[in-house]
């Protein structure tokens, strides 16, 4: 993954969105290991796949969710 060049505000808003997000990283990544875990080998393909994309895509939604409400706590208007 590349790194991102931030300004001091941006790596400022990065780490405060990273600390909120850290207990529900942490909570989706016990549900995909205990999730991975109940499975035969023959059952990581197929079903499991879509589970596993589902979760990511809620942890996504989680996150845009979090850092929009924190702009609009803090005034912060969308970069175009």
């Amino acid at each position: 993954m590349p790194d991102i060049t931030l300004t001091p505000e941006q790596q400022a808003e990065a780490q405060h969105l990273c600390t909120l997000l850290q207990d529900a990283f942490l909570d989706e990544a016990r549900h995909l290991a205990q999730l991975l875990s109940s499975k035969d080998d023959s059952q990581l393909l197929g079903r499991t796949e879509f589970e596993v994309r589902d979760a990511i895509h809620r942890l996504g939604a989680r996150t845009l969710e979090t850092a929009l409400n924190e702009r609009k706590k803090r005034g912060i208007r969308a970069r175009a």
